[in-house]
């Protein structure tokens, strides 16, 4: 396993990107605007992990924006950690196997959902390309949030 990245929600991209950007030294290494979700996720990283982002993908913060105004309450404004594994479906079979629910099941074999015992939400992604969707994945219903 390897960490990929925490995701914050923010409600002012320019005053968040001053913060991070300006203020704390983070470094803006990829920005994507998705007209159809209405949202910007930009990502960031420190200057010493540059190198390693350009290679890996990692380690970032992730800053979510929404386009349309929203405000986050109860730690809403945080998303997720992320974490790379080898083998999504072993993961989560593991997890399973463990009493872990699995909120959002790896259904196209690439991206699943879990909750920490805080509650905080943790993303799996898939090393590589999507694993072939296959049962009891690919039918497996969300549970709860995620």
């Amino acid at each position: 396993m390897r960490y990929l990245h925490t995701m914050i929600r923010v409600q002012n991209l320019d005053d968040s990107l001053d913060f991070y950007c300006n203020k704390l030294g983070l470094v803006e290494v990829s920005r994507y605007d998705h007209e159809t979700g209405r949202f910007t996720l930009i990502f960031l990283t420190a200057p010493e992990d540059l190198e390693n982002f350009r290679e890996n993908k990692a380690p970032a913060i992730e800053l979510t924006y929404n386009w349309d105004t929203c405000e986050y309450d109860g730690g809403r404004n945080f998303g997720h950690l992320a974490f790379q594994v080898d083998d999504i479906y072993a993961t989560c079979q593991k997890l399973m196997d463990s009493g872990i629910t699995i909120n959002r099941p790896p259904r196209d074999g690439h991206m699943a959902f879990v909750r920490s015992p805080d509650n905080i939400s943790i993303e799996l992604l898939q090393k590589g390309d999507s694993l072939t969707p296959q049962e009891p994945w690919a039918s497996m219903e969300n549970s709860g949030e995620w």
